[in-house]
């Protein structure tokens, strides 16, 4: 997924803020002397002065912004007019540290512009801005203008509008109506001083200093604190990205569930990592909600265990290999046949040639048995060098871990990088042409992506079919809070055509025997409801056994104050109608702030 980085945010302000404007449709009213921040902000989200001069524009100083790139000011307007589309606040780009403080009366002389976080080909919503300043103090130590309460009672269940469809579905042209959606309320409080209260958070503090709260309590709610997203049409509206304006120093190490107790105030942003933004200057109080990482049954004897984990881009310079071990052997209780996707070469990013993972494995497997786990065999294939995608010169892949005291793996000749796995019949039952071996790897569906794994496993004499997949990633798609409404999911291109092979080749096998025990999994990097899910499951070929859980509970991922599946276990007909398979996502890292993963892991139980 896109990562996120308030750091990298406040970079990109210098490089855009000039050329945005061009790239937006603009109005050309006629050149105002002077005109207030209302007028600025205008009814719709680009204002009716982009690309011009204003003089003397008033306000007090609510919040400054000293470090990065994007250095300026906020300012508030304290006679605000009586319509409620229109923004009394507006940031002043300085480029360096401002010479005013909070409770400042100035006057503002600058251009208008729109700066689109990201560059214009993001599909990004624009912030008004106002540049190339001559500020003039009128008088200090103002009172500043009480911030906006932003709670479950002003922020309207619908999220955005439709775009409009002559303007290739933006929404930038249309009215805002905060009374009736999200993204427009949000976008009327663009720049203003906003406030949250006893907010609980639905995204764990990142690495870049940055949470999600909700400011509606029960809304998707689950058991353990989260919001899910369920479905394209219930996006969450009460999210809410909280950053700092100040130090991050002290920001909280919070996790879901977890509580920002008062009040949290600052002005409202928009940055390509998350949208609409508070940029606290007033941080609230952390309260622990008590989560604790999940412990999954063990399986029984006759139960055969299966379990999908993304490792993350997991190499022997790592320090996380004791903590996998950690939660492979205690909280997933050691499974029969672990996939695990994101395994780099042995050398990590170092981009020289090397494809082979032994290393890798092998210390995974050794910190296993140190743990207390099995002594794990694995299988896998070299991709060809550079040809996978993921981390330049990762050469990521896929890895059968299984526990040869309990289940066998038919090693079959023949597999390589490049060599497409077949189906056969052999006295009536299905099997593979190679074991190990990869699904259809010359495709142009797998261009620059990793191709799946397909193996042959016996446990108690029954043979299961695993294929191990790690699907296109959603990198490119536009964000929740794009302008255009609905967002582009340009992703989905390649993925539907990986999920077609993968399909294909499952229907193969159950061609040849219907009863097959056959499972795909890993990270399909798609929801249970999307149209990648639906094209893998096609024909009944295969199920999302995620769906077994109640709604509340689906989820392997946590994404911009959003719970949601990424990870999958599908299992052929033969499994499903046994109605003996028990399906658990072991949360031990989505929720958390110290996550190893930014993935749980997944794991099936099953009588072949």
């Amino acid at each position: 997924m896109p990562s996120r980085s308030s750091a990298r945010l406040a970079a990109l302000t210098v490089a855009a803020v000039c050329s945005a404007a061009s790239a937006v449709v603009l109005t050309s009213p006629a050149h105002a002397d002077s005109v207030r921040v209302h007028d600025i902000q205008g009814t719709t989200r680009i204002s009716p002065f982009a690309g011009q001069k204003v003089t003397d524009v008033p306000g007090i100083v609510t919040a400054t912004r000293t470090y990065g790139s994007s250095k300026g000011f906020w300012i508030q307007d304290a006679a605000p007019d009586d319509n409620p589309a229109t923004s009394e606040g507006v940031f002043v780009f300085t480029s360096s540290t401002p010479k005013v403080a909070v409770g400042d009366s100035v006057t503002v002389t600058g251009t208008v512009s729109e700066y689109v976080p990201g560059g214009t080909s993001s599909g990004n919503q624009s912030v008004t801005e106002i540049t190339k300043p001559a500020i003039t103090t009128v008088s200090t130590g103002n009172a500043v203008p009480a911030p906006a309460v932003v709670d479950r009672h002003s922020v309207p269940g619908a999220y955005a509008p439709a775009g409009d469809t002559a303007a290739a579905g933006s929404v930038n042209g249309l009215p805002l109506d905060p009374s009736k959606y999200a993204l427009d309320y949000y976008e009327s409080l663009e720049g203003m001083n906003v406030q949250v209260a006893d907010a609980r958070v639905v995204t764990a503090t990142d690495p870049y200093s940055e949470l999600w709260v909700t400011v509606k309590p029960w809304e998707h709610r689950n058991r353990r604190g989260g919001t899910v997203y369920g479905s394209y049409d219930s996006q969450n509206t009460g999210r809410l990205q909280i950053q700092s304006l100040g130090s991050t120093a002290g920001f909280p190490k919070a996790n879901v569930g977890d509580t920002l107790e008062g009040t949290t105030t600052g002005p409202l942003d928009f940055n390509q990592f998350g949208g609409y933004t508070l940029v606290a200057s007033e941080l609230g109080t952390l309260k622990s909600g008590g989560l604790q990482r999940e412990t999954t049954r063990k399986q029984s004897d006759r139960e055969l265990a299966v379990a999908t984990y993304n490792v993350e881009n997991l190499d022997p310079s790592d320090a996380t290999f004791d903590k996998h071990a950690s939660s492979i052997v205690h909280n997933l209780q050691s499974p029969d046949i672990v996939s695990l996707e994101e395994i780099q070469d042995d050398n990590g990013a170092k981009d020289d040639g090397t494809v082979g993972a032994g290393a890798t494995v092998n210390k995974l497997i050794d910190a296993i048995v140190a743990a207390g786990g099995p002594k794990y065999d694995w299988r896998s294939i070299d991709p060809v060098n550079d040809q996978d995608g993921g981390e330049p010169g990762g050469n990521i892949r896929q890895v059968f871990l299984f526990n040869p005291e309990r289940v066998s793996f038919v090693d079959r000749a023949g597999g390589d990088s490049t060599t497409a796995v077949g189906v056969t019949k052999v006295h009536g039952k299905a099997q593979l042409t190679a074991s190990p071996g990869r699904i259809d790897p010359a495709n142009a569906a797998w261009a620059n992506s990793r191709k799946p794994l397909a193996g042959e496993f016996v446990f108690r004499g029954k043979t299961v079919f695993v294929i191990a997949n790690h699907l296109n990633s959603k990198g490119g798609d536009q964000a929740l809070t794009s302008q255009y409404q609905p967002p582009v999911r340009s992703s989905e291109v390649q993925r539907h055509a990986q999920a077609t092979a993968v399909n294909a080749f499952v229907k193969d096998i159950l061609a040849v025997q219907k009863n097959a025990d056959v499972i795909a999994l890993g990270d399909m990097n798609d929801f249970e409801f999307s149209g990648t899910a639906e094209i893998l499951e096609g024909d009944g070929a295969l199920w999302s056994a995620i769906k077994s859980l109640p709604k509340s509970e689906r989820y392997t991922y946590d994404y911009q104050g959003n719970q949601q599946v990424l990870d999958q276990i599908l299992i052929s007909p033969a499994i499903r109608r046994g109605c003996d398979f028990e399906y658990d996502s072991v949360h031990v890292n989505a929720e958390f702030n110290d996550q190893i993963s930014d993935h749980d892991p997944q794991v099936l139980r099953f009588r072949p």
